[in-house]
């Protein structure tokens, strides 16, 4: 169920902040986080054994679901550690007023930039565009 909710598409107001998308990124590594505390955890290894020592078919679905799992909190992860070093550029959008906040924008957007640039996931034209639609919204 998280994996199918993790592939649908988003759907938001188009006036939120660059804030909005950390906090989306922050639940999502907490959901995948859980999933992968319980994916180690002692009980899911023994159904594992068994299921290894029956030699389950089950086994190449279970495989493939726990890449999914595992890709998606390596996802969300990386994620909002990027979105977190936006959080000092995007700030001054919150908390100053316009005259004020243009100090910040050049420096937003090198960060954006290099998001974009370094980043294994968040470097699609979807992300970095929905980012600064939330930029420009605030």
């Amino acid at each position: 169920k998280v994996l199918a909710e993790n592939d649908q598409l988003r759907k938001e107001a188009d006036d939120l902040g660059p804030r909005v998308e950390l906090d989306y990124w922050k639940k999502k590594l907490s959901k995948f986080s859980y999933l992968m505390e319980q994916l180690k955890s002692p009980d899911v290894k023994a159904v594992l054994g068994v299921l290894t020592a029956a030699k389950s078919k089950l086994l190449k679905r279970w495989r493939a679901l726990d890449i999914r799992i595992t890709e998606a909190a390596n996802e969300a992860k990386d994620n909002v550690k990027y979105l977190y070093s936006l959080e000092k550029y995007y700030d001054p959008l919150y908390n100053s007023d316009p005259v004020s906040m243009l100090d910040a924008i050049p420096g937003l957007i090198n960060a954006i930039q290099m998001i974009q640039s370094i980043s294994p996931y968040y470097n699609t034209s979807d992300k970095i565009s929905s980012l600064f639609v939330k930029v420009g919204a605030q």
